[in-house]
């Protein structure tokens, strides 16, 4: 058979474990897996002394198109993605306008086919007024699934009464998102922000808005026979609730949570620390540790939030929460990874194989004949300090500038298309919507 490209001699980390084979492929699909020495092909790469990875999926990404251009846009975003070995990303409603409905649905994924370096799919933001047509949207081209902002939001998107959760949930279908603070505690606690003082901001944002309302959001899932994810967890009293959930509930963590701990971060990083559930506490982060390593934990997502300097130096509270991440995802995991932290293969369950499993991603999250040729191909031993001038963000800064790491994204493959090679973005923008199980 003749391949469009084999990629020879690295390790793959797949469904078998790791060990060494060829990977040949042909129409952007993985057709052989192997000794493939005798093949012929269009096109070679050699991954001597590399590591492949099924195509890195970021769950939880906001790119800021349409409406807040200024600080990342659909292209600029996926050109981070890419960057660092990133293949999907799910990105979400909260842009302007809401993706609340086909249109606005619709609109993103005109802008973003052919436009986006890497493959997408949008969420779908649920509502008070859209409840009725979430069956619909839900299954839409291009749907990641909806998504609900219990707390953390304005205007339609907010939806913070428990009549109104219930109300969506009996809709659904597919696994829905959930971001899970309390608003009616955080409104009453809001004169507990100090003035210039971002260490404040988890004493605000405290861990019992998150339990109470991740408690009432297992309630009302529970009732409805619903599956939920919950994203963004950060505090240890939640990921022990949720091991006692896990039938109706799965987990995402995010690299900062696990990597970044106050006090030491707000008086490093100031208000560019500043996100919405706060970095909090080392108690908290050992506990999502231990999440991690015993299972609870499904997924990694970065919640790539960019906002400008200018607007992240603004004095507290006036500052944005929100920080970069889809860029440095690989290489902090990398890095944990090799300080033994967490396996390989478990850092693939929670950035491949977890994505696939959770959401039901037709064609990706596995190294495996018949999937797409969605490759991530790292340097386990490459040692590199991350800096401000590597992030290709429109927001040009990371809360990792200066940190040395070992693990390091070499490239980049999408659908048998080589998009990035040795930190170079290559070709033009091939991004298609990701297809799902449950919406085809």
């Amino acid at each position: 058979m003749n391949f469009d490209l084999v990629i020879k001699s690295g390790e793959v980390v797949n469904q078998d474990g790791i060990g060494q084979a060829d990977i040949g492929i042909k129409d952007g699909k993985i057709t052989s897996l192997g000794d493939l020495s005798q093949a012929s092909a269009d096109k070679t790469i050699s991954a001597t002394g590399l590591t492949i990875l099924p195509g890195v999926v970021d769950s939880q990404v906001h790119f800021r198109e349409p409406g807040n251009e200024h600080k990342e846009d659909l292209e600029t975003g996926s050109r981070a993605a890419v960057m660092g070995g990133v293949t999907s990303v799910f990105e979400m409603p909260n842009t302007s306008p809401l993706t609340t409905c086909p249109n606005t649905l619709a609109d993103k994924i005109n802008r973003a086919r052919h436009r986006m370096f890497c493959d997408f799919a949008f969420y779908v933001g649920g509502t008070r007024e859209n409840t009725n047509d979430l069956p619909d949207l839900e299954r839409l081209e291009g749907a990641a699934g909806i998504k609900v902002f219990i707390g953390s939001s304005t205007g339609n998107l907010l939806v913070d009464d428990e009549e109104s959760l219930k109300k969506i949930l009996s809709k659904i279908n597919r696994r829905a998102a959930f971001h899970s603070e309390d608003e009616a505690r955080l409104i009453e606690r809001m004169d507990v922000r100090r003035t210039n003082d971002p260490s404040s901001h988890p004493e605000w944002r405290d861990e019992i808005a998150a339990m109470k309302s991740t408690k009432m959001l297992v309630e009302a899932a529970r009732e409805a026979g619903k599956r939920i994810h919950v994203l963004h967890i950060s505090t240890a009293e939640e990921i022990e609730y949720l091991a006692h959930h896990k039938d109706v509930a799965s987990v995402e963590l995010t690299p900062q949570h696990l990597s970044l701990s106050a006090p030491d971060v707000y008086e490093r990083l100031g208000t560019y620390a500043q996100m919405n559930p706060p970095l909090r506490e080392a108690r908290h982060a050992k506990a999502l540790w231990q999440g991690l390593q015993n299972g609870v934990a499904d997924v990694l997502g970065s919640d790539h939030a960019p906002h400008t300097r200018e607007e992240k130096e603004k004095p507290y509270p006036e500052s944005p929460s929100g920080m970069t991440g889809v860029q440095t995802l690989v290489p902090i995991m990398l890095d944990h990874v090799n300080n033994g932290k967490l396996s390989l293969e478990r850092f693939v369950d929670l950035t491949s194989h977890g994505p696939n499993r959770l959401f039901g991603m037709a064609t990706k999250g596995r190294i495996a004949v018949g999937m797409d040729a969605d490759l991530t191909i790292v340097d386990m031993n490459q040692t590199r300090t991350i800096t401000n001038d590597w992030i290709v963000s429109k927001s040009q800064w990371t809360p990792y500038d200066g940190q040395t790491v070992k693990g390091w994204p070499k490239g980049t493959i999408i659908r048998g298309h080589r998009v990035m090679w040795e930190d170079e973005i290559i070709g033009t923008a091939i991004g298609e919507p990701v297809k799902f199980s449950e919406a085809l």
